[in-house]
């Protein structure tokens, strides 16, 4: 792998210009991607995905070396886990940079084409955003996942991974910027931040010259630090304190294999449920053999008086537990006398990521689609379809608790806008 396009570490003292350069690059590379046909970007993702699999062992030599380097400043398992790589997982992700190349491209899409009283005729047409800067922490995979959904979408991808991965990084970045100049797309199109300092981050949601959209991936500490700091503008969600609300009505077995599967199909996603919410009239029918299934599992249950009445093992929550995301075997359970008990507690402890009512009332599920402010509201399902593939995205960089733009899972719509196109035969305004 003989590129230039990413150097070594940069000084801190020369940051903010290095940050700058990379910036001004991207933007250079942006406009040439907004032309670049479908083929084009399909080809370079092919040969992306190629690359990777050609460098395996390099790309595992470099994740040997992070590992090492968290191992010795003391990360726990978990956070090794997360770093580390192997053969199997970068076949996964150049396969899955593979199926973003297989997606239909969203990019020069015309809509809502209609002539107007004028003679003209005025519809929107699908465009890239321009710039992404992705921001992420210890899983080496985003790399590639990310930088692929921005090539397709027609974006340019400045990419800043974190510093206990930046080998792993690298590597795998090295592959992309050589996949885009055999493709003959440009060496800028995707680039790595080639710096661990800190101050990098900084530098780069300040850029609003050269930067349209930051996506933060990561912890809540991260995403925190970017909404609080950032003058670009920032595609995020904090929490994920996702709610199952089990109807009057619901159909107790129903309600169960839902509860059950929000929760304990894996603990650690933000679409994982952390709250269930309970009406009064079922709870003796739905609780205790849930407990049942949780106990087993090893589940903490936190609950509300009412509710620890019925299942006497439950702890009691305190007023911290309804805002908790723990993304961990451990959950809270109140039980509510009404829909409007339901809706008012998600309205004031929840995050308006995911929340789903259990139900069997038609009138009750559309209040609840209609009342309930989040990014994903569900009948009748379980929070974990919150998810890009799930909603056949095909991939998706992130999930947005925003309201503007893009909201939900974001996939490679989300990375575009719209624009006004104007179709006309020498039309001239007259009044």
């Amino acid at each position: 792998m003989n590129s230039v396009t990413i150097p070594g570490p940069v000084a801190t003292a020369d940051l903010a210009a290095y940050v700058e350069r990379v910036g001004a690059a991207a933007r250079t590379a942006a406009r040439t991607l907004a032309r670049a046909t479908t083929a084009a970007k399909d080809d370079g993702l092919r040969r992306a995905a190629a690359e990777l699999r050609a460098h395996t062992a390099t790309i595992l030599a470099a994740n040997a070396r992070d590992v090492v380097a968290a191992r010795q400043h003391g990360h726990d398992s978990a956070f090794v886990d997360r770093l580390t790589m192997t053969a199997t997982s970068i076949e996964a992700m150049a396969a899955g940079v593979e199926a973003v190349a297989a997606l239909p491209d969203p990019v020069g899409e015309i809509s809502g084409m209609r002539y107007v009283p004028s003679g003209i005729q005025v519809g929107r047409m699908r465009v890239p955003l321009g710039v992404i800067g992705i921001i992420y922490e210890s899983r080496p995979n985003v790399t590639a996942d990310a930088a692929a959904l921005c090539l397709k979408s027609g974006n340019a991808a400045i990419l800043r991974g974190g510093s206990e991965a930046f080998e792993t990084n690298s590597a795998i970045a090295r592959c992309l910027t050589d996949a885009m100049r055999a493709a003959l797309l440009p060496d800028n199109a995707i680039q790595l931040i080639a710096s661990t300092d800190r101050a990098a981050v900084g530098h780069l949601i300040a850029d609003e010259r050269h930067v349209d959209v930051i996506v933060p991936r990561g912890g809540k500490s991260l995403i925190e630090r970017i909404a609080r700091e950032a003058r670009v503008p920032v595609i995020k969600h904090l929490d994920g304190v996702c709610h199952v609300y089990v109807d009057a009505s619901a159909d107790a077995e129903m309600a169960i294999r839902i509860a059950d599967n929000a929760k304990t199909q894996r603990y650690s996603p933000c679409n994982t449920m952390e709250t269930l919410l309970v009406h009064a009239d079922i709870a003796e029918r739905v609780l205790p053999p849930l407990a049942g299934i949780y106990v087993a599992k090893r589940v903490e249950m936190r609950g509300d008086e009412r509710a620890r009445a019925l299942v006497p093992e439950m702890k009691a929550a305190t007023e911290d537990d309804w805002y908790a995301e723990y993304l961990a075997p451990i959950i809270a359970i109140r039980i509510v006398d009404s829909l409007d008990d339901a809706i008012a507690h998600i309205a004031h402890y929840g995050s308006q990521h995911t929340d789903a009512i259990v139900t069997n009332s038609h009138h009750a599920a559309q209040r609840f689609l209609r009342e309930v402010d989040s990014a994903s509201v569900m009948v009748n399902a379980s929070t974990r379809f919150a998810d890009g593939f799930e909603y056949g995205l095909g991939a998706e960089i992130g999930i947005s608790t925003n309201k503007l733009h893009a909201r939900g899972p974001v996939g490679l719509e989300g990375l575009t806008s719209q624009k006004w196109i104007v179709l006309g035969s020498g039309q001239i305004r007259e009044r």
